[in-house]
């Protein structure tokens, strides 16, 4: 048996290779996803030793965007989407225009053609869908007004290039001066035509999807087995992308995202959304991979100028017509930053643009490995442009609240302490980490009690259901740097940790521990290694629901028969 084969050596050594180099990445306090583009250019064509199958890399690649798109989908609802339209559709064609236009403008400086330089700033001009939604979620900005924004950009930045990828060869001709005789019509019927598509599968979707697919997850869900719902969740969203490809000829982001977007209507949309979370990872990381692989690191010696003029495009040019218009339809400068943040990179779409255009004879080889060197160098750097976007807005929050603090002292006419984030006044309180299934109970219960209590929490929805409940509340991840602090877990009677990542609740354990070596920490777990790692952090008690579960069935079984 053959066990060297294409797809397990371009998986496996993908895989491994990525989270050696991304481990490496995380510890020097770099973002991993730098890891994993170098990854991709060791295992690339234009470095020595192992070269991966490209093709293979890319379809995995395809399958990540696909179950990306659809776990946004599912936290993404069509009222979320209608409710963007009027800044997304005007920005995104406007920030098109624009990348485009200066494409266009370095095109002719290096003596390309109209229609050479046309494609190459249509392809400077789309953001990668990974790159985007993975540094969304790593803020927990999707389900905010910020990651709408850049959600429904992104999307009618998708329809755009699948409209750009049909009409483009009926139009080929007559950019290469070959299609005088091509009529208007003639160039109108592509278009109509993609649009029509595009509108059908809209419509299926709506009338035929939203019946059939929360349908048939909920009699999936109620015959109980946890696996034929996974295999459920991958077949809706696998197989929608595919159909919607196949029928309508729109690309397998946007039929996933709607899969998602009409499943996120059922209640089984978290439990949906859990099950595609650990391929949904892996394959995002394949994704980064194939970009590396595309890469031929000579360039950066090569083509020095045009390079750095391309990656001023990417970066800049773009993002500055997004802040631009942001601004101009009076959204505050926080949303501009992290809208131009977002689009400051390029990705899938580009790279099946210039392959297009070489194809076409439009685009020189030169044009495409400068867009392939651009990607690579927007993505690594647009984790250090969010970083700055971070640190940016948190020194204006600590001014906010440091002026608002000046204000009242001046109106009080006494000195008030100036923190970043303020501290509660709440003392022998318990500190609740997390109110979803598990930390609602516990804090209604707490508060039958009259227990004092202060519940960190990040879900805007949530937050603002506490705050209006009287409940106080701490915004934001527990994990983060200042949010033990404020919610003053030296002072605390105990702390319940009640999220269900307990990865996560092992860093909050740590630093809550750090700040009290004698506070009562209680969190929750899933599995014996999840136990291990939490108490090894600094845990009391940590509590495995199977376990109570069982504890509870033996209870009752003995008080009956005690009867």
């Amino acid at each position: 048996m053959e066990h060297n084969t294409p797809l397990i050596s371009t998986v496996v050594v993908g895989l491994v290779l990525a989270f050696i180099l991304g481990l490496i990445a995380q510890r020097i306090r770099v973002s991993p996803l730098v890891g994993y583009l170098l990854a991709g250019v060791f295992m690339g064509p234009f470095t020595p030793g192992y070269v991966a199958d490209q093709n293979i890399a890319n379809e995995l690649a395809e399958i990540g965007i696909i179950l990306l798109m659809f776990g946004v989908g599912l936290h993404f609802s069509l009222k979320d989407l209608l409710s963007v339209k009027n800044i997304a559709i005007p920005g995104a064609i406007v920030q098109i225009t624009v990348a485009t236009l200066l494409g266009i403008g370095l095109g002719e400086a290096l003596g390309w053609s109209f229609g050479g330089g046309l494609v190459f700033g249509l392809a400077l001009s789309v953001a990668s869908t990974v790159v985007l939604l993975r540094a969304l979620q790593e803020r927990r900005l999707v389900d905010s007004e910020r990651g709408r924004i850049a959600i429904g950009w992104l999307i009618v930045e998708d329809l755009a290039m699948v409209l750009t990828l049909v009409l483009l060869p009926a139009i080929a001709g007559l950019l290469k001066g070959e299609g005088n005789g091509a009529s208007m019509s003639a160039l109108a019927m592509p278009v109509l035509i993609t649009l029509g598509k595009v509108a059908g599968f809209v419509i299926f979707m709506l009338v035929v999807g939203r019946r059939v697919i929360p349908m048939l997850l909920h009699y999936v869900a109620h015959t109980g087995s946890r696996e034929l719902f996974r295999l459920a969740v991958f077949a809706i969203s696998l197989g929608v992308a595919f159909g919607a490809a196949l029928v309508f000829d729109v690309s397998f982001a946007l039929g996933a995202f709607f899969a998602g977007m009409i499943l996120s209507e059922s209640e089984l949309s978290q439990r949906a959304a859990n099950e595609t979370l650990p391929l949904r990872d892996a394959f995002a990381v394949l994704f980064f991979v194939s970009v590396g692989m595309l890469v031929d690191p000579a360039i950066i010696l090569r083509e020095p100028l045009p390079l750095l003029a391309t990656v001023f495009i990417i970066l800049f040019g773009k993002s500055a017509a997004a802040f631009g218009i942001v601004r101009l339809f009076g959204y505050p400068t926080s949303t501009a930053l992290t809208i131009s943040a977002s689009l400051a990179q390029i990705g899938e779409f580009s790279f099946i643009l210039v392959s297009l255009g070489v194809g076409l004879g439009l685009l020189p080889d030169r044009g495409r490995d400068l867009v392939l060197a651009g990607a690579i160098i927007s993505i690594m750097l647009n984790p250090l442009f969010f970083a700055l976007l971070d640190r940016l807005l948190a020194d204006k929050d600590a001014k906010a609240a440091a002026a608002s603090e000046a204000a009242a002292a001046d109106s009080k006419e006494k000195a008030v302490t100036r923190v970043p984030l303020p501290e509660t006044q709440l003392k022998d309180h318990v500190v609740l980490v997390g109110h979803g299934r598990v930390g609602s109970v516990v804090s209604r219960a707490l508060r039958l009690n009259n227990t004092p209590l202060l519940v960190i929490e990040d879900t805007p929805g949530v937050v603002e259901r506490l705050q209006k409940e009287g409940v106080e509340v701490v915004t934001g991840n527990a994990a983060a740097p200042d949010m033990l602090q404020a919610a003053n877990v030296m002072g605390a009677r105990g702390l319940l940790v009640a999220i269900p990542d307990a990865f996560e609740g092992g860093q909050i354990v740590a630093k809550a521990r750090a700040l009290s070596p004698t506070l009562p920490i209680i969190a929750r777990a899933h599995s014996e290694e999840e136990i291990a790692h939490l108490k090894h952090h600094g845990a009391n008690v940590v509590i495995m629901g199977e376990q109570e579960i069982a504890k509870a069935m033996l209870l009752q079984i003995g008080a009956t028969a005690a009867v």
